[in-house]
């Protein structure tokens, strides 16, 4: 350790720089360099290299945020179209969760974890009443791979079955169970051998699967479960064929497989429906949700299943499944409270849709204006993708957004993508400023690459 008082020279001084509410300039430029340089230094020197769209000569540092906007340290404001990933459905800092969240904090912030804290029963009341079906079983978790983790444990436990079927461009996660079931191999291959029981097929294709399961089961191997995004979300907002869940599901139920939904970032209304399985009225067995199911305030996650996959060795050892520290403690559970209340009292899943089906015409429009850059566009509700013909387009025009003020970024899995996911509450004043913002950019990339 370096001498102790030069650290808590330092901590006091980042202390401050977080109780106040205005800095000096002084105070900004030192925040900013040190910022940028802490970032090569002890993260990682290829962070600042990788975000494409931010990549420009100044490093803006974020400080507030609000809404539907993120606002830099010089008080550069953005309209925010990536959305966390997802996670701020709901909006920058919504103030009826950040009141929950004080409230919750006056008096507990963590759990004892041998007592019970009653806000992890009622979440999971509440989650069993705005999920499909017969789902009713929780476990919270604090990260979106962690809750794939607990679902491919939990189907093994309760099937007795030791392989996987997932999809090709599938994204669940980067820890080694969920990126085993990954469909991207730039992800996979440095971590390579994984989990060995998983076979990939072609996303959208039912026969697929049931070929896979039967051709496993034939050779007397044993299957735990499929596991499926609604919507593939970093393969580039990737819709099935109509009816595909549906048959999935009926294959599962013929083949004795658990179905998992991955529905980390198409649940919590971001497609229009609260859940994207409802679509189809489709019940798998097990499913996840995460992102913005803390309301962009606390990290929460976790998984749902059907009261059968909740076996007795379960029941006898409540351990078993896992035992995150952190998982479902009193301020995420305050914060997933107040999000699905804020959701249903103002239905977010309506305001995506009605705000999706806004954006996503005005984004066709600049399609049909722009064919020689433009792609394809698609996507439901507030997850929408606008795909180009290759990556270093993308990034010329999400640079194009960030010169302009609009926030966007690729998708993981498939970079020629832009994704468009932000928040249920921006105006249509502001969906109108993002459409303008593309043309403009879109004008330039066009000029830039010589397309026409």
């Amino acid at each position: 350790m370096i001498e102790k008082e030069r650290v808590l020279s330092e901590l006091d001084h980042i202390l401050e720089v977080i109780h106040s509410d205005e800095l000096t300039e002084e105070q900004k430029e030192t925040v900013t360099k040190e910022t940028v340089a802490y970032f090569d230094k002890y993260i990682s020197p290829g962070w600042l290299k990788y975000r494409k769209s931010v990549s420009t000569n100044a490093a803006v540092v974020e400080w507030k945020d609000y809404g539907a906007y993120c606002t830099g340290l010089y008080g550069e404001e953005f309209i925010d179209c990536l959305g966390g990933f997802g996670i701020y459905t709901c909006g920058h800092r919504n103030e009826e969760i950040i009141d929950a969240v004080k409230a919750q904090l006056n008096h507990q912030a963590l759990h004892s974890q041998e007592l019970l804290d009653p806000l992890r029963g009622y979440l999971a009341k509440a989650v069993s009443d705005i999920t499909p079906g017969d789902l009713e079983k929780c476990f919270f978790t604090n990260g979106g791979a962690e809750a794939v983790e607990m679902a491919l444990k939990l189907a093994r436990i309760a099937t007795g079955g030791k392989w996987f079927i997932s999809t090709v461009k599938a994204f669940h996660g980067k820890s080694m169970g969920a990126i085993s079931m990954g469909g991207k191999g730039s992800y996979r291959i440095p971590y390579t051998p994984m989990v060995q029981q998983v076979q990939h097929v072609e996303y959208g294709m039912a026969e697929d699967i049931r070929k896979a399961i039967n051709n496993l089961q034939a050779v007397g191997e044993s299957v735990a479960a499929v596991i499926l995004e609604p919507i593939q979300g970093e393969a580039g907002i990737i819709i099935p064929p109509e009816g595909y869940l549906k048959e999935v599901r009926k294959i599962c139920d013929e083949t004795g497989v658990a179905l998992i939904f991955d529905e980390i970032q198409t649940g919590m209304g971001r497609t229009g429906a609260m859940f994207r399985c409802e679509t189809e009225e489709v019940v798998p067995d097990i499913l996840t949700f995460g992102k913005a199911f803390g309301g962009g305030i606390m990290p929460i996650t976790g998984i749902i299943c059907r009261p059968h996959m909740w076996t007795e060795e379960l029941v006898e050892n409540p351990w078993l499944l896992g035992s995150p520290t952190f998982g479902g403690n009193p301020l995420a559970c305050s914060a997933a409270l107040a999000t699905i209340r804020y959701m249903l009292k103002h239905d977010i899943p309506g305001q995506c849709k009605a705000k999706g089906d806004y954006l996503k015409k005005g984004l066709s429009k600049l399609w049909e204006k722009y064919p020689a850059v433009i792609q394809e566009v698609r996507g439901t509700g507030l997850m929408l993708a606008v795909e180009f013909f290759n990556d270093e387009i993308g990034y010329s025009v999400s640079k194009g957004m960030f010169k302009r003020r609009v926030l966007t970024a690729g998708t993981l899995v498939n970079s020629k993508c832009v994704r468009f996911e932000p928040a249920a509450v921006i105006s249509f004043e502001d969906l109108d400023r993002v459409v303008n913002r593309m043309d403009e950019a879109l004008a330039d990339t066009q000029k830039e690459f010589q397309l026409s």
